[in-house]
């Protein structure tokens, strides 16, 4: 796992967002859009930046993007930082 994309999908107020409102349970992207103020493009933004870091994964049924959030990647990055302390 590259760590420099899982902190750089840390930086972000509205990405730890989106990762708290996921550790909540599957989301839609609309769900996740509306309840942050996000346009379309600025979630899509944000999901793929996530994805990339291997935080969230994706489905698709119909016309919906479920995204549920990767545990065991947070696991690891939990354990990178634990390595300082």
């Amino acid at each position: 796992m590259d760590y420099y994309y899982m902190f750089n999908a840390l930086s972000d107020s509205i990405r730890l967002d989106i990762l708290v409102e996921l550790n909540k349970g599957e989301k839609t992207a609309g769900e996740i859009a509306e309840k942050f103020n996000l346009t379309n493009s600025k979630a899509s933004y944000h999901f793929t930046v996530l994805s990339k870091a291997g935080f969230i994964n994706k489905r698709r049924y119909k016309n919906f993007i479920f995204y549920t959030i990767k545990k065991e990647n947070m696991k690891l990055i939990s354990e990178w930082v634990n390595c300082f302390l």
